[in-house]
Parts: structure tokens; C-alpha cells; sequence
């Protein structure tokens, strides 16, 4: 009874070294490759599920796929990438490597450029590759990647949100780059007020034409009456 009992606990602790082992073993690869601690967070615990749920017998999804931001999209240098996970993690408000609906729509807010509930849904649902109602950081990344490819409708939420966060880090350096997406904001708004004046304006003009036309039919109608 002794024997089994210890054999059982062997088992048990090998079983929880050799998962300890592979998550270390990963962490240390990933951590060469140079990836951002955010990421890494969100890999290791993405790998902890795949190997629970192995262990588990259950099947796992094809869409658990470990990547590396820095070399899938070579389109953007180091710098902007970085400089896209600082967004990210500004709205990540649950530190948990997603934006859901509740910090997506936080974002646009604070964009000045807000979303309705479906607009959000939708947003979402563009780039939501692996299907959690969620973005993840690589997801987030789609963002940019389709809008230089021009393939986000110009008056997208997500064209408003890659157009408003869209930093050029080797035109104004890190340390500008904070200053520079402030300015983005406050140029997304004067935009908007000029917009809002032209409409004004339109309706002001179509509001005198009108009451001119008013006029001239009220004219007309008693001067028919001396006829």
C-alpha cells in the first residue's frame, strides 16, 4: 500500500516537473527571441492550456498557434511594434494581453472618436482571427497591417482607431512618440468641429433659401389678391 502510495506521488511530481520544465524551457526560448513580456505572459499561458487540456484528453483547437510579432510582420521595424504595445496596454486596462468590448470602447472615447455597441461588434469582428470576442496584441496588429494595405473602409471605426494611433517612431523618436499621438487626438478633433461648422453652416444657408422662398410665395399670394 506503502509502495503504490509513493509511486503514485512520483508520478504525480513528475508529471508536474516535466510541465514546469516545458513552460521554463519555452520561456527561455521566447525570451531569446526577444518578445515582449506582455506577450510572453500571454504565450506561456496559452501553451499552460494546450498542455492541460492535452493532459486532459481533450482536443485541442488548431487556432493555438505560438507567434512571433517581430518576424510575422516584418512590414513594421521594432520600434513600431513597440510602440503599438504601449497602445495596447494603455486600453488593456484587465492586464490580461486582450482588448474586450468594454476597454475597446474606452479607446475610441478617449480617441474622440466613439463607437456605438454594433460599431464595437464589428470592429472586433474584423479581426477577431481566433474567434474570443477579444483582440489580442497579434490581432491588434491586423489593425495596421490592413490599413496600409488600404483595405479598412474610410469611415471604419478601426481606419479611425489605426489613423488616430498610426506613429511614424523614426520620424519623431520614442520619446516623442507620446507628444505625437496627443496631437493625433487633438488634430482627430479639430477635424471633427471643422465637419460640425460646414453642416452648420449647409443648414444655415438651406434655412435662409427657405425663408426666401416663404417670402416670395407669400408676396406672390397677396399681390393676387389686387388682381
Amino acid at each position: 500500500m506503502s509502495v503504490s502510495s509513493n509511486a503514485s506521488s512520483a508520478s504525480s511530481v513528475s508529471g508536474v516537473t516535466s510541465s514546469n520544465d516545458r513552460r521554463s524551457s519555452l520561456g527561455r526560448t521566447n525570451s531569446e527571441s526577444g518578445t515582449d513580456s506582455s506577450e510572453l505572459s500571454h504565450i506561456l499561458n496559452r501553451r499552460q492550456n494546450i498542455i492541460d487540456s492535452q493532459e486532459a484528453g481533450i482536443e485541442v483547437p488548431h487556432n493555438f498557434k505560438v507567434v512571433n510579432v517581430y518576424t510575422e510582420f516584418h512590414e513594421f521595424s521594432r520600434k513600431q511594434i513597440k510602440e503599438y504595445q504601449k497602445t495596447f496596454n494603455t486600453y488593456d486596462t484587465g492586464r490580461d494581453g486582450y482588448l474586450d468590448l468594454t476597454e475597446l470602447k474606452y479607446m475610441m472615447e478617449k480617441l474622440g472618436a466613439p463607437q456605438t455597441h454594433l460599431g464595437l461588434k464589428e470592429m472586433i469582428k474584423e479581426v477577431d482571427e481566433d474567434n474570443d470576442g477579444k483582440i489580442s496584441f497579434r490581432e491588434f496588429l491586423l489593425i495596421y497591417r490592413k490599413a496600409q494595405a488600404g483595405e479598412l473602409d474610410n469611415d471604419s471605426g478601426l481606419n479611425q482607431l489605426a489613423r488616430l494611433t498610426e506613429i511614424s517612431v523614426e520620424e519623431v523618436g520614442v520619446s516623442g512618440a507620446k507628444n505625437f499621438f496627443e496631437a493625433k487626438i487633438e488634430q482627430q478633433l479639430r477635424t471633427n468641429k471643422f465637419h460640425d461648422e460646414i453642416r452648420q453652416e449647409q443648414e444655415e444657408r438651406r434655412r435662409q433659401e427657405e425663408e426666401k422662398a416663404n417670402r416670395r410665395l407669400l408676396f406672390q399670394q397677396r399681390a393676387a389678391i389686387f388682381q
